[in-house]
């Protein structure tokens, strides 16, 4: 049942990228795209993805609550739904639209699932790239088809490559987090899609990633695939993360030990 619901949701993703996103990518008109708030872009594949996703998800859960990010900019109060006894779907129907608006990739439609208020599985999809990873958290994750475990060592700090949006830190912070970068291998300034940085955690690209802001469809799924592969996802504080919470700050990385390094360096306390 577990391993059917998995194959069903990504076969939705498969199928909402194809009859829905990617015929717009790069199609998009001056009336496919507007504003939603400042700064924060929404185009007709976003609305009809999230439509198509929400749809389908109501056929496999009758009865679940979908918590949609456009469903969300019209009505903030779905949030009350995060901690729900049910089953409650986070959805994020392109993530990275941006990237979608200017034509250029990375972009990814992300999905998690919670039951009794707990993340329990997720799903990520990159449809340029063709990378898919699912998972339950208790199980474990698969990245197209095939069961992973991330690695356990921790390459010394001047080895390791991850990213970090900086720019979004408040300014005493950014200040500190840019200068222990020096001492990181290579310390990347981000793709604008957080769906690709956890990708990049699950194929090995990169061993950590920090974010500032943490929109629960952002990092619900990825933060979810992530530990179910033995890695690790904590606010700057060092508590665990959940979808639910509202506080800004999360560093991600692909074990225990590269975690406690890459916060040493970038958030000496």
């Amino acid at each position: 049942m577990a391993d059917t619901l998995l194959d069903d949701v990504a076969g939705l993703l498969r199928e909402t990228a194809d009859r829905v996103v990617l015929p717009f990518f790069r199609h998009l008109g001056a009336a496919d795209v507007t504003e939603k708030a400042p700064g924060e872009l929404v185009t007709v594949a976003d609305r009809r993805a999230e439509e198509a996703i929400t749809a389908g998800l109501h056929r496999l859960r009758p009865g679940s609550v979908v918590i949609g990010e456009e469903a969300v900019s019209e009505d903030p109060g779905l949030l009350r739904h995060l901690r729900s006894a049910g089953d409650v779907w986070l959805v994020d129907p392109i993530d990275g639209t941006a990237n979608f608006v200017a034509g250029r990739r990375p972009f990814a439609l992300m999905i998690s699932l919670l039951s009794g208020g707990e993340p329990v599985a997720g799903w990520i999809f990159d449809p340029l790239a063709d990378t898919l990873a699912t998972g339950w958290l208790e199980t474990g994750s698969y990245l197209n088809g095939r069961s992973l475990r991330l690695p356990a060592e921790a390459p010394p700090i001047g080895e390791l490559r991850g990213a970090a949006m900086t720019k979004f830190l408040p300014p005493s912070l950014r200040r500190t987090a840019e200068s222990g970068g020096a001492r990181i291998g290579k310390l990347l300034p981000g793709q604008h899609c957080a769906g690709r940085e956890y990708l990049d955690l699950l194929t090995g690209d990169q061993q950590f990633v920090l974010f500032w802001r943490t929109l629960p469809w952002d990092h619900g799924p990825g933060t979810l695939l992530v530990r179910a592969a033995g890695g690790v996802a904590r606010r700057f504080d060092g508590t665990d993360y959940h979808p639910a919470d509202t506080d800004h700050g999360l560093l991600v990385a692909i074990n225990d030990q590269i975690w406690h390094q890459v916060h040493t360096t970038l958030l000496p306390t």
